[in-house]
């Protein structure tokens, strides 16, 4: 009873005095304070989202890029900011890029993920084998459809129906590491051949696009991105995280030496709780480059 009624006497009005007591004190509205007391990057950004703030934000979260200037402005005309103060207007518009950024990033990796794989589709048969030869540059395949393709880790004669989970998210993913890392790809599908603890190369490819497809939707991918991009996450940025994905699974799966590829659910899960764990940190970044 007493927390209840503390609650509704700090909401209705021990806050009201507060901020505005710390207003009068400082010449500062809460956003200002906000800023001047946090990291640039994620704990700036989420220090927005996580507090009631985002409240009389409204709209400025859910606009486009050439809004966000507009919306900066009357922000700053609404809490009594000059407009003179560069350091915070700048610090505002990157944290409204940063926060519309990961909404319409995730709406644009969503979009690709509903995309099914079509064998009927020029540009998606040739990205299936511009993989292949990104991967195997010395071996030409003999046929579309072909045993050939579980060389690099497909299940059977034809990879469209390894794509239904994810869609043309799992290809272009694929082929984006492949392209931008071609040298650590190659290595690592000749490791997967291991012949105690070798894995299928593509699938858990797949299966990686699925656990970054998931981090992001459900959030855990701000701290990351936030810290690592001063505006509005693009694709790239999600690419370049899957990439880590695949290169940090497979120097784990060596590192664990499961029994055998039957405990893959069980590793992948540990796998996964281990990356979970590292976005929890505020000033995360995890590339390749790291």
């Amino acid at each position: 009873m007493f927390v209840y009624f503390w609650g509704f006497l700090y909401s209705n009005y021990v806050r009201f005095w507060l901020k505005w007591i710390l207003r009068l004190l400082t010449r500062k509205c809460e956003l200002q304070r906000v800023f001047d007391g946090s990291k640039a990057g994620a704990q700036r950004t989420l220090s927005i989202g996580n507090r009631r703030i985002i409240e009389w934000l409204g709209n400025a979260v859910h606009v486009e890029e050439a809004e966000v200037e507009k919306c900066v402005r009357d922000i700053m005309k609404e809490k009594k900011i000059e407009q003179k103060d560069t350091g915070f207007k700048t610090n505002l518009h990157i944290s409204l890029l940063q926060i519309s950024g990961y909404k319409k990033l995730y709406l644009n990796v969503e979009s690709l993920r509903k995309v099914p794989y079509d064998s009927d589709n020029e540009e998606h048969e040739e990205q299936l084998i511009e993989l292949w030869n990104l991967l195997m540059p010395h071996e030409n395949l003999k046929a579309r459809i072909t045993k050939q393709w579980c060389d690099i880790g497909f299940q059977g004669d034809d990879p469209k129906t390894d794509f239904r989970g994810m869609g043309l998210l799992g290809l272009v993913n694929l082929v984006y590491f492949s392209k931008h890392y071609t040298n650590e790809a190659r290595q690592i599908l000749s490791r997967s051949n291991h012949p105690k603890l070798g894995y299928s190369y593509a699938i858990v490819g797949i299966n990686l696009t699925e656990m970054a497809y998931s981090l992001l939707k459900n959030g855990a991918l701000k701290s990351h991105l936030y810290n690592m991009v001063s505006g509005s996450p693009q694709m790239d940025h999600f690419h370049q995280f899957y990439c880590y994905l695949v290169y940090e699974f497979d120097k784990f799966w060596f590192e664990e030496e499961p029994e055998s590829i039957m405990h893959f659910n069980q590793y992948r899960e540990k796998f996964h709780e281990k990356i979970k764990g590292l976005l929890l940190h505020c000033d995360v970044i995890l590339t390749l480059q790291n």
